[in-house]
């Protein structure tokens, strides 16, 4: 690990500097929650553990950035999840690929545990800190997948620093669609427009319960009026039952147990900043895909147009067509799946990432 500054976690703040931010030696993280294998806990803690797979965190420049790593067992693999998840949500096949790869799944900016300033909720600050990630923490060119939001900041390093990337997984990802004025007529400009209007008032109810009231449609048509009550309900109960803890509902299929979990955490400066544009100041998709030079699989999961017109899904036919003509080395790939397809289809996503990185 080069390049590491093993005072930087005691004296506090890191210093930036023209090269690029200091990053700190990284530490174990140890967690004070119950045995993982204790049965209100999701149960693939456990697993994970078994696997050898830990977390850590490390300081880089104004950020403390949350992962987990598993045994060096080939190439490295970095992994970055969906907007309102966080590391976690590659449980599923963080052991299977472990076998294959050195695994990180890192939590970035505004996910997880994670903390960084409201001011580095944006593609560039990011890009920027998990290109000082790769380059200090993992320390060789990586393999590098990372779904929706997450697949946006993968190309962040791709286009800018490609000496550190050898081949890109886009799962799924909002390209072009995320971009403003075109994302007021996603279905994701919804939860955006929730965070607007939870800073704008200054509310001081809990975000989770917040985000699920002025959302309550989503859940509503996955379980019914019922299946909302209860949900918010076995919030409320886990919160004075797991003081502390976070929120890990078994009971909820996995998509959005997962959900639950991250939005626990979620802060909502980071959909703030894809509402008012900031977040992609700096850096259009467009250009960046043509920057690629790696080679890049473009993952492509299912979407709808409602009927009043507003896209559900990532992106269309049209937009994915747009992004393949602008890769220079570029694949794609259709899947009949949800918009998170290492948790729909964890089997399928595994296969089809070791088959593109490793070969078949």
């Amino acid at each position: 690990m080069a390049g590491l500054n093993g005072s930087c976690a005691r004296a506090g703040e890191c210093v930036r500097t023209e090269a690029g931010p200091r990053v700190c030696e990284p530490q174990l993280v140890l967690s004070d929650e119950d045995d993982p294998e204790a049965t209100h806990r999701d149960r693939w803690h456990a697993t994970l553990a078994e696997a050898g797979i830990v977390e850590r965190r490390v300081r880089v420049g104004s950020s403390t950035l949350y992962y987990a790593e598993g045994p060096p067992a080939g190439p490295p693999l970095l992994l970055l999840h969906a907007q309102h998840m966080d590391w976690y949500s590659y449980s599923r096949v963080l052991s299977e690929l472990s076998q294959s790869f050195h695994v990180f799944a890192v939590s970035y900016h505004g996910h997880g545990m994670t903390r960084s300033p409201v001011g580095r909720l944006n593609a560039m600050d990011i890009g920027v800190d998990l290109t000082a990630f790769i380059e200090h923490v993992i320390g060789e060119p990586v393999f590098l997948t990372g779904n929706s939001s997450g697949g946006l900041l993968s190309l962040w390093p791709a286009a800018n620093e490609p000496g550190w990337v050898r081949a890109v997984l886009l799962e799924d990802p909002p390209l072009f669609t995320s971009e403003l004025p075109r994302s007021r007529g996603t279905i994701a400009f919804r939860t955006f427009e929730t965070c607007h209007e939870y800073l704008e008032t200054n509310s001081r109810e809990d975000f989770l319960l917040y985000w699920l009231a002025s959302n309550q449609e989503f859940v509503v048509s996955r379980f019914g009026t019922f299946g909302y009550r209860l949900v918010v309900s076995g919030i409320e109960t886990y919160r004075v039952d797991h003081p502390g803890e976070r929120i890990e509902l078994n009971f909820l299929p996995d998509i959005v147990r997962l959900l639950i979990r991250g939005l626990d955490v979620y802060d909502p400066h980071f959909g703030d900043a894809f509402y008012d544009g900031s977040w992609s100041e700096g850096f259009d998709q467009a250009e960046a895909l043509q920057r690629v030079e790696a080679p890049t699989l473009l993952l492509h999961a299912n979407f709808e147009y409602l009927e009043d017109g507003t896209l559900n899904g990532a992106l269309d036919d049209a937009d994915a067509a747009r992004a393949m003509s602008l890769l220079s080395a570029g694949s794609y790939l259709r899947i009949d799946s949800e918009h998170v397809v290492h948790l729909d289809h964890p089997s399928e996503f595994v296969r089809i990432a070791q088959e593109f990185f490793l070969g078949p």
